[in-house]
This record gives structure tokens, C-alpha cells and sequence, in this order.
């Protein structure tokens, strides 16, 4: 049985092969592209017959290669960076390399036998990407709003005040202003905010489009979320592209951990003492306290929770940290009610 640490870059893959006692065998650095991977694993089944693959987990660089390796049936798991740091510091090579990279990796999965897995979830990733293309589109469209905002003041202060919502209605009512207002010196001006406009009703028609697909694909995916108090369509979308598949995490525990909202114990002598954990998916944090905001502004358990801690003590900041947690084991066990049956769920690694 050997381990392959990867260190995952935009153009190349290094590749290094330890055995059981974290002693370099070989290594080998290829292209990121999906040919090179097959040839990768190729490789590795010529001289290896047992073997796991470790990756870096870095997804937004070793997306692809985690799917090819998965497609081509092999074991996956995933290593945090913050892994590598004392595996690196132990190595005798000073500096740092992609070489140096791969082998923290891979002695970092020898000493962490329960670190999560790679799988297929074509599902949440494409959740995922367009959740992500829409929070980049609403990103844009404020930048674009913020430079039409500042044209408007130079042409007309009134002009801009009366546009402080946008966007909205006033889209169209702006454009007959704007055709009102141009003259012989600001003709050029008058110009750029017509393509401004015009640029944010575009943008504002595409992320219409995709928040009707999200909602859509939500539905179908995770309707019991949406049962959830304070979970609308968009929030639990957030939740399924973030989790990443449910069945990865052993425990409701492990997903709160993952979610950042486990408490930390910080006292050996006793067992009551917890502080706030600044760790874990922070995008899964953020959707998970969006719902317990909106449950304390709703009758019902969450509110119910909240002011029987506040009673026993908890300031408000402990009360709504317990509520996120309770409201993580809650989603836990919806996304795993909308799990498929287990002969379709997706090749991981154990």
C-alpha cells in the first residue's frame, strides 16, 4: 500500500509516491490536463496495485484532476493545507517546492487516517457554479451601479438621489431622464450612464435567470430544506454547494465542525468552558446564521430556543451560536433524507 501526495497547481501536478513509513519512492510532475491524468494513473497502476491518492485541497486547481481520478475508479481523500504546515517543517529539505509540496501531502494523509474523501456530486457542483456565477454577477452590477451613481451626481445631484435604489423600477424612469438631461457638454457623459444602465438591466435579467434555476434545481434536490424555518430557495442552495455531499461527513458533529459552528472547548479543567470557533467553510457559517437571524424574527422553535437560553444565561452572542448549532443538525438531517439510494450514490473513497 502506498500514498500519492499531489500538490495541485494551474499548469502541472507534482506527484510524490511515499510507503506506510512516509519514505519517498518516487515522484513524477505532469500536466493538468485530462490526457496527462490518465496517463498518471497509469503509472501508478503499473507499479503500485495498492495505493491511495492524497490531494491537496485546493478545488478551485484540482477540480478536474479529482474527477479523473475518481472516473478512472481510483481512492481519493482530501488534505487541508493547514496539514502541511508541520509536515513541512519536519522534512529535512529546507524551503519550499512543488516536490517539498507533495510529500507534506502525502505524510500529512499518513498521520490524518480520517481525513475527508473525494467524491462525485455532479449536482452540488453545478449548484455550486451557479450560485457562484450569480453572487459574481451581483458583484458586478454593484460596481457597475457605484460608477453610474458617481456620473449621476456629476450631471445632476437630484438626478442621483432619486436612483439610491437601484436597481429597480427607476431603470427605466432613469433612462427617460438621462435623454432629457443631455446637452452640448455632456453629450460624452450622458452616453457612458445610457451603457451603464443598459449594462445593469442585462445583468439584472441574467441573475433573474439564475436564481429561477436555482430554485428550480433546489426543489428537486433538497425540497426539505425549504420546509426548513427561514430557509428560502437561494439560502439552500448555498447549503448544498458548500456541503458538497452530505454523505462525505461521518456525523452531524462532523458537518457542524465543517460548518464552523462547534463549540471549542478552551479548558482542560473543566467541561463547560467553550469559545466561538473562527475555523470551518465560512460561506456555510454565513447561510447557517442567515436562518438563524431569520428565525428569531419568526414565532416558532427557533425563537422559542434563543430566549430559553437568553434565561439561562447565555448572552445573546452564546444563544444565537447555539441556535446556529441546533439549526446544522436540523440541515444535517434534511440533506441526508435527500440523499439517493445508496446503489447510486457517487464513487468515493472510504
Amino acid at each position: 500500500m502506498v500514498l500519492l501526495g499531489i500538490a495541485p497547481h494551474k499548469d502541472t501536478h507534482t506527484v510524490v509516491v511515499v510507503d506506510q513509513a512516509g519514505r519517498q519512492l518516487d515522484q513524477r510532475t505532469v500536466p493538468a490536463r485530462t490526457l496527462e491524468h490518465g496517463r498518471l494513473v497509469g503509472w501508478a497502476w503499473t507499479h503500485w496495485p495498492e495505493r491511495l491518492w492524497a490531494v491537496e485541497d485546493c478545488r478551485h486547481v484540482s477540480g478536474r484532476l479529482e474527477r479523473d481520478l475518481l472516473a478512472a475508479g481510483e481512492r481519493v481523500v482530501r488534505v487541508p493545507p493547514r496539514l502541511m504546515a508541520g509536515a513541512r517543517r519536519g522534512l529535512r529539505a529546507p524551503g519550499k517546492s512543488d516536490p517539498i509540496d507533495a510529500l507534506a501531502v502525502a505524510r500529512a494523509a499518513l498521520r490524518e487516517p480520517d481525513l475527508p474523501s473525494a467524491g462525485h456530486d455532479q449536482a452540488s457542483w453545478e449548484v455550486k457554479l451557479l450560485v457562484d456565477h450569480r453572487e459574481q454577477l451581483i458583484a458586478e452590477r454593484t460596481r457597475t451601479i457605484n460608477r453610474l451613481r458617481w456620473h449621476l451626481h456629476q450631471l445632476d445631484p437630484d438626478l442621483e438621489q432619486a436612483t439610491r435604489r437601484l436597481p429597480g423600477p427607476g431603470l427605466d424612469h432613469l433612462t427617460t431622464s438621462l435623454a432629457q438631461a443631455a446637452d452640448a457638454s455632456s453629450v460624452v457623459q450622458v452616453r457612458i450612464c445610457q451603457a451603464q444602465v443598459t449594462a445593469i438591466k442585462i445583468l439584472t435579467d441574467q441573475i433573474s435567470e439564475l436564481e429561477g434555476q436555482l430554485r428550480r434545481r433546489v426543489a428537486r434536490l433538497a425540497p426539505s430544506l425549504l420546509g426548513l424555518p427561514g430557509c428560502g430557495p437561494l439560502t439552500a442552495a448555498k447549503l448544498l454547494a458548500e456541503t458538497a455531499g452530505v454523505a462525505r461527513f461521518r456525523s452531524e458533529a462532523c458537518f457542524a465542525s465543517h460548518a464552523g459552528v462547534a463549540p471549542v472547548p478552551v479548558s482542560s479543567g473543566r467541561t463547560d468552558r467553550h469559545r466561538l470557533s473562527r475555523g470551518g467553510n465560512r460561506q456555510l457559517n454565513a447561510a447557517l446564521h442567515r436562518i438563524a437571524i431569520t428565525q428569531l424574527r419568526l414565532p416558532g422553535p427557533g425563537q422559542a430556543y434563543y430566549q430559553r437560553r437568553r434565561a439561562q444565561g447565555d448572552g445573546s452572542g452564546a444563544a444565537i451560536r447555539a441556535l446556529k448549532r441546533r439549526i446544522a443538525r436540523a440541515v444535517y438531517q434534511r440533506l441526508r433524507v435527500a440523499l439517493p439510494p445508496a446503489d447510486t450514490l457517487p464513487t468515493a473513497a472510504p
